[in-house]
């Protein structure tokens, strides 16, 4: 990616020589968030009286910033005006209080007041905005920030209906709000507008979509249901912005961010304020603003507004960070607010999975178990509550209930030794080790393709990593690997007999490790047949040890407590069952055999010994698979911050070599696990 100054300014270092940065507002020194942006971008909030060589910090031009300004003036001090940036948070500040992503810090003026250019306006009229990494960085964040369907703020369901497609859209904003101050406009711009949208498209479906702090009851707006009268419709449910401009066929706002969002879904607004993205040539400007001339393009206008001018927050490393990073932030923060607003009901969950699952799925409404079906079908209706289950016990949980599983990045140790996960899924649909029912990574990886490039590359960028720092499912430390005898080499992993993935994915003639070894060495009677133990079963917690003396007749060498990652390099391919070390073979590049049927086989991408289902129809490039099974298909939860968080972090916290903390008492449990491995479903 090309360096912006913004990224210039993203290495957030502590290192530089703070300037005194006097505030008259108790945000400034309560909300942590905003200070330790500040001190990144080379602020120090304090309190006294400034000098001129000092800075007076206002927040835009809210009714304290009065006060800043005074002593600003009376001491010559410069003024900072701080703002939110464009993609802040899930809910609004007023609703959560939720901390914000991104700031504006600007010395020249405020983004929305066209009073006197800001920051971000000199940046539209005067900067080059022709550097093609620039620009095409720009077009990947608007594909994908669509695609994401993420937007200042992001607390509704992307798969919420909207409207038959055909309406104009009138867009409403809270009463007072400094952005409609600073236009000069009033509630009597508002009607005006509303009849401009009516006069201008006769006979045309109209509707007023509200602000989401009026829809939150936190705050007014200039048009009620009072307004619906005739072709004119109120619309305030919580709807993605980007579902609802894509059926719009015009679209009317005074200063709304709305109206920004409408350019970048290819609209030329009608605008009656005065907004930072009017004037360029992309809106209908009722009142436009003389000194703003150029002609930009909507990637133009996005890299000024979100890239260059910004300051992004990476609340995992605690540094400022691109845009980039600051979308994949959001985005996983607010995933994890879809799937859990409703609040869940887990059913028949083991105790020692239970804090785990309130960690990953308990922010906005703690998690409720139930050890009967029935009872919590109830618990979930009276509550409007959805149902969970451990995949491998959704035989017992009520109708349409979702199946959690670990992800393929799972933790630093395993999970029979009780090891917490760093990754879940939650499919609503099956789940992926069952290929007799479409799960939703496989909806993912058949529609992978049609991935916008920047997401393949982080895919692409994804696997380097994996491979250059050894990251697995589990990674365990291991043995040195041996010398091995010359030839064609291939792997043989050994699996747990009796995992679900096996039981159901398992449908020829193999579903032991002794069958698998046996197949693999009558159909490669020349080749060197490395067979590794499932880790699992080397430790004595689970079933699937071979017959004495089978693996030393069938295998060339036997590989206890060696790590996966040491092996990719010796060997030429790998021959399994259902192994996810299979998929990690893949995303090394080395061919994989399959004897049953897990979620990485039919798609192109294996030699499949057994039929894949109809569905699956391939060819699938790695990259997309890698997407669909590591991106888009699990949630992950950052251990240090306790915060939902991005694939990328998780495999950063994994190359630490330091191993996670686990409980006196599941060390015990996992201890008489060990003994009861025979009868692993009295505890998983």
């Amino acid at each position: 990616m090309a360096a912006s100054p913004s990224d210039r300014k993203a290495a957030g270092r502590d290192d530089i020589p703070a300037r005194r940065l006097f505030v008259f507002n108790g945000g400034f020194l309560t909300q942590r968030r905003l200070r330790r942006i500040l001190a990144l971008s080379g602020f120090r909030p304090c309190l006294g009286r400034p000098g001129p060589e000092d800075w007076v910090g206002v927040w835009g031009q809210s009714p304290t910033a009065r006060r800043g300004i005074a002593v600003a003036r009376a001491t010559r001090a410069r003024v900072l005006r701080v703002e939110d940036a464009l993609l802040r948070s899930v809910l609004p500040g007023r609703t959560g209080g939720e901390p914000p992503l991104g700031l504006f810090l600007d010395g020249s003026g405020v983004h929305f007041d066209p009073a006197s250019p800001s920051e971000l306006e000199l940046l539209l009229a005067g900067a080059a905005l022709d550097d093609t990494a620039l620009l095409n960085r720009a077009r990947d964040a608007i594909t994908r920030i669509r695609a994401l369907h993420l937007s200042k703020y992001n607390a509704f369901d992307p798969e919420a209906e909207v409207p038959a497609p055909g309406y104009v859209l009138v867009i409403d904003q809270t009463a007072g709000d400094a952005s409609v101050r600073a236009s000069g406009a009033t509630p009597a711009t508002f009607r005006e507008m509303l009849a401009f949208a009516q006069i201008e498209n006769p006979g045309a479906r109209i509707l007023i979509k509200t602000h989401p702090e009026t829809e939150a009851g936190h705050r007014g707006g200039h048009f009620d249901p009072g307004h619906a009268t005739g072709p004119v419709a109120f619309f305030d449910r919580p709807v993605s912005p980007w579902k609802l401009l894509e059926g719009a066929v015009a679209v009317y706002t005074v200063s709304s961010q709305l109206g920004f969002e409408a350019i970048l879904a290819g609209h030329k607004p009608r605008v009656f304020g005065q907004p930072f993205y009017a004037g360029w040539g992309l809106t209908q400007d009722e009142n436009p603003v003389p000194r703003r001339e150029r002609r930009l393009t909507r990637p133009q206008l996005f890299a000024a507004a979100m890239i260059l001018a910004p300051r992004w927050y990476d609340p995992y490393r605690d540094r400022l960070c691109s845009l980039e990073d600051a979308i994949s932030t959001l985005e996983a923060e607010a995933r994890a607010w879809r799937d859990d607003h409703q609040g869940w009901v887990a059913c028949g969950m083991r105790l020692w999975k239970r804090g785990h699952l309130q960690r990953f799925f308990g922010r906005p409404r703690r998690v409720r178990f139930s050890g009967d079906a029935d009872k919590a079908a109830a618990l979930a209706q009276a509550q409007g509550r959805r149902v969970m289950v451990w995949a491998a016990k959704a035989a017992q949980a009520p109708p349409g209930a979702a199946r959690i599983e670990d992800g393929f990045l799972r933790s630093r140790g395993l999970g029979a030794a009780l090891t917490p996960p760093l990754s879940l899924v939650c499919d609503d649909l099956g789940i992926y080790y069952d290929p007799t029912a479409e799960s939703r990574l496989e909806r993912l990886i058949s529609t992978a393709c049609d991935l916008p490039e920047a997401e393949l590359d982080r895919a692409r960028r994804l696997i380097a990593r994996l491979i250059e720092k050894g990251v697995t499912k589990y990674n365990l430390p291991g043995a040195g690997l041996p010398e091995l005898p010359p030839g064609h080499r291939i792997l043989v992993p050994g699996q747990v007999e009796d995992d679900a993935s096996i039981i159901a994915g398992c449908t020829g003639a193999e579903r032991t490790n002794l069958a698998l070894l046996e197949r693999a060495r009558a159909e490669n009677p020349d080749a060197v047949l490395l067979y590794k133990p499932h880790p699992d079963v080397e430790a004595g917690l689970r079933a699937g040890a071979l017959p004495h003396g089978a693996a030393e007749r069938l295998a060339d060498v036997i590989l206890p407590g060696v790590a996966a990652e040491a092996l990719f390099p010796a060997i030429d391919e790998v021959w399994t069952l259902t192994s996810t070390l299979g998929f990690e073979a893949l995303l090394r590049g080395l061919p994989v055999t399959c004897l049953g049927m897990p979620f990485y086989a039919g798609w192109g991408l294996t030699r499949d010994l057994v039929p894949a289902p109809a569905r699956r129809i391939g060819p699938v490039a790695p990259e997309a698979l890698a997407h669909a099974a590591l991106i888009g298909y699990p949630r992950y939860l950052d251990p240090v911050t306790g915060r939902p968080c991005p694939v990328e972090v998780v495999v950063e916290r994994l190359e630490s070599r330091e191993r996670p903390r686990i409980g006196a008492m599941n060390r015990t449990l996992s201890k008489l696990q060990g003994l009861l491995a025979s009868r692993a479903h009295l505890w998983r």
